[in-house]
């Protein structure tokens, strides 16, 4: 199969997740990016939304598990996005979604960039 990608970066967010309880007091900005691996040949060639992954609602997916009930690892929120965007997507066109979870102001000492939470879920071999 073709490894061709679809990427949504920079999703912003504040939210209170964490495992402080500061952090579920206090919203924090977070960043997401949520790529979807499939075989884009077919709408490439076509120009046809059917034939690929139609990426519009996946903003309102990250938004509902962001905003919903407070976790306290990034890695949970990456898993729960990624397994919600491969139940919402074609399973004849997405095979793998890797999703990214930034936390610029993790309570951590001194200075740095973010921490960042990586999880990548592929769907289930078809029977």
């Amino acid at each position: 199969r073709f490894r061709d990608r679809i990427a949504i970066l920079g999703l912003r967010f504040s939210a209170r997740h964490g495992v402080h309880p500061e952090e579920k007091e206090r919203p924090q900005p977070f960043e997401v990016d949520v790529t979807l691996t499939a075989d884009l040949s077919a709408a490439a060639a076509t120009d046809d939304l059917g034939l690929t992954a139609d990426y519009g609602a996946i903003p309102a997916i990250v938004a509902r598990i962001m905003d919903g009930p407070s976790v306290e690892l990034i890695e949970t929120l990456a898993g729960r996005i990624a397994e919600a965007t491969l139940e919402a997507t074609d399973a004849a066109v997405v095979d793998v979604v890797e999703v990214r979870v930034r936390k610029p102001e993790a309570p951590l000492p001194g200075p740095f960039d973010t921490v960042e939470a990586t999880i990548v879920r592929r769907r289930p071999p078809a029977d």
